[in-house]
């Protein structure tokens, strides 16, 4: 198969899976200044999918968009005041964190705790840039930063990131197949 025809693949499904990033953002639990919602589920999935570039530019099309005023960010908001309000720390930490899953795992190989290992990272990286960024919003200690913007949601991350590694698996070799099956790219 020619370069282009692959990457142009790619470029369709990172496209694809940063409209789904956005799809997670209409199903919201409202809980404080930072609402439960599936994003990171698809953040997770990306960072066990994709090759690091692959990852980087999906999740930059979903940061970019809501930027630019398309409603994907939590509660089908948008706007460039998001990255300065009590979520944008997630926000931005989804970029470091879907890089660093990428990196890190095996894309379905034979170390499938490095996935898990992954996603742990991920998670923390997310947490991290959330909790700094949320801290200096509210202008709160860090532990009733951690209260708010952390405790609540590590039993729903931990079911994100067991739901995302089973998906990914089943994905993966779906994928590669459409990227690298020379029958689908007859010219």
């Amino acid at each position: 198969m020619n370069d282009v025809s692959k990457t142009l693949r790619m470029m369709v499904y990172a496209s694809l899976f940063s409209a789904l990033i956005a799809s997670g953002s209409y199903l919201v639990i409202p809980i404080g200044p930072v609402p439960i919602a599936l994003q990171s589920l698809y953040i997770y999935i990306i960072g066990l999918m994709f090759e690091w570039p692959w990852a980087v530019t999906s999740v930059s099309i979903f940061l970019l968009s809501g930027a630019l005023g398309l409603p994907v960010f939590a509660g089908a908001t948008s706007g460039i005041a998001k990255f300065v309000g009590p979520t944008g720390g997630y926000l931005v930490g989804y970029l470091p964190a879907v890089f660093l899953m990428a990196m890190c795992s095996t894309k379905g190989k034979r170390f499938w705790y490095m996935d898990v290992l992954a996603m742990i990272i991920g998670t923390t990286i997310i947490y991290f840039f959330g909790i700094i960024w949320l801290k200096q919003v509210l202008g709160c200690p860090l532990s009733k930063a951690l209260m708010i913007g952390c405790y609540p949601f590590i039993p729903g991350d931990i079911l994100k990131m067991i739901t995302a590694f089973f998906i990914s698996k089943a994905l993966r070799n779906w994928m590669q197949e459409t990227v690298d099956n020379p029958v689908l790219n007859e010219d």
